[in-house]
């Protein structure tokens, strides 16, 4: 245990020594967005070469160190105003080559823009910070950037990206702190790799729950869908079958088989949106099936029926209320438009809890991930406004797990993320961008 125990000090104390030594790490052969996300992905600010004069090394020093200390996943970016970064694609760029949830800051030229995931900060939230900090006229890029992110410190979830190492501190530390540093680490390590196991136990225990949930609504639906299947009773050598009706039910068949695959092999709640997108896919294929069987145009590409997605397509907008809310334009089947015009209610899909069957909608955020497959993540808010999911979806940015996202601030989720988040080419600084473009 002893000569381990060296080992392990041995090693972090070179590696502690060598970081030590390192004035800066060597230029990236990236160009581009590319390069600005692999910085950003290293430490929370990047200043391209070409705009080092708007914001110079020991205040972009300065600025790092901030967001570091204060341990939040903010990124700031400094770039000229060059084709090299379009203003209407730089924020969703940067933030997908970078790969990780949180607040990305640009000052383009002299405009300024944000974005964020909203597990991190909403969208109104930053929209509002944005316009406060761009309001009075322009101003100096350290300014501006202060400004904004000591507000955004103060609104910001989640946590520092890994990757970024250790909080804040200035670059020329003695190696002898950070040898002590390093001892210390050592003997700290224990504590901390054990809090660690227990936090992603509780996690793992909590998800795992959540999917044992789930997997009760999903495996009826898939059985729902196989029954489906074999009503259709379509062989593809009978009479009158062509080759559309061939393709169609090939997918239904393909859309089956995933939809059980991805259940199968389920670790985390949000994958179960893979399940119900395969289902939603399969449905639409059999209704196209369906209808060309039976010399009928064709189905138009629809949402799901919102109360109960195996009624298949919808065929309509209709406005409905839950009970004591406001009413609200949903997509229905058939039979649940003519039962609503009949003042009816409709065929709602209901879910086990403590409480009883319930409708899924007010069944809590278990079961975001199996609505957000049907409907996706951009639609389902507005239909779930004044619903117990909703409530908890609009609550705070923890929903963004529970519907499926699966990424807290400062975690690695690549592209996965809602690109409207990051719309937009509004780099405006003040009384507008200096650069035209109608920005």
């Amino acid at each position: 245990m002893r000569t381990r125990l060296i080992s392990v000090l041995s090693g972090l104390l070179l590696a502690l020594s060598a970081t030590a030594l390192v004035v800066a790490p060597q230029a990236s052969a990236a160009t581009g967005p590319a390069a600005v996300a692999e910085a950003l992905k290293q430490g929370p600010v990047y200043v391209d070469p070409r705009a080092e004069a708007q914001l110079p090394k020991d205040r972009a020093d300065a600025l790092a160190k901030k967001i570091k200390d204060a341990g939040k996943p903010v990124f700031v970016a400094v770039l000229p105003a060059t084709s090299e970064f379009p203003a209407e694609s730089v924020l969703r760029t940067v933030r997908a080559e970078t790969g990780i949830t949180g607040l990305y800051a640009i000052r383009l030229g002299d405009g300024f823009n944000a974005g964020a995931d909203k597990v991190v900060m909403p969208t109104n939230a930053v929209r509002n910070l944005t316009d406060a900090v761009k309001a009075g006229g322009p101003v100096d890029a350290s300014t501006q950037l202060n400004n904004f992110v000591d507000q955004a410190l103060a609104q910001a979830k989640g946590r520092a990206p890994a990757s970024w190492g250790s909080g804040g501190g200035d670059d020329g530390a003695p190696v002898g702190g950070l040898i002590v540093l390093g001892a210390v680490a050592v003997v700290g390590g224990g504590g901390a790799y054990a809090l660690v196991r227990r936090n992603r136990r509780k996690k793992e225990e909590e998800e795992r729950a959540a999917i044992e949930k789930l997997r009760v609504v999903v495996d009826e639906d898939i059985t729902a869908f196989g029954e489906e299947l074999d009503r259709l009773d379509f062989h593809p050598g009978e009479p009158g079958a062509d080759d559309a009706m061939r393709t169609d039910y090939a997918q239904g068949l393909d859309a089956y088989e995933k939809a059980k695959d991805i259940m199968a092999s389920v670790q985390h709640p949000e994958e179960v949106r893979g399940v119900t997108q395969a289902l939603e896919d399969g449905r639409f294929a059999l209704a196209s099936l369906d209808a060309r069987r039976q010399g009928r145009p064709l189905p138009e590409r629809r949402p799901p029926c919102f109360f109960d997605p195996r009624h298949g397509p919808s065929t309509e907008d209709t406005d409905w209320a839950p009970a004591g809310g406001a009413a609200r334009t949903v997509p229905v089947c058939a039979a649940d438009a003519v039962r609503l015009r009949e003042g009816k209610d409709p065929m709602v899909r209901t879910v086990d809890t403590d409480y009883g069957p319930r409708p899924y909608y007010d069944a809590g955020p278990a079961y975001g991930p199996w609505a957000g497959g049907y409907f996706g993540g951009g639609m389902l808010p507005g239909l779930l406004v004044g619903t117990m999911l909703g409530s908890m979806m609009m609550s705070g940015p923890a929903y963004a797990s529970d519907m499926g996202a699966g990424y807290d601030g400062g975690d690695y989720s690549g592209a996965d993320f809602n690109p409207s988040d990051f719309g937009g080419g509004d780099f405006g600084g003040g009384g507008g961008f200096d650069g035209g473009g109608g920005f």
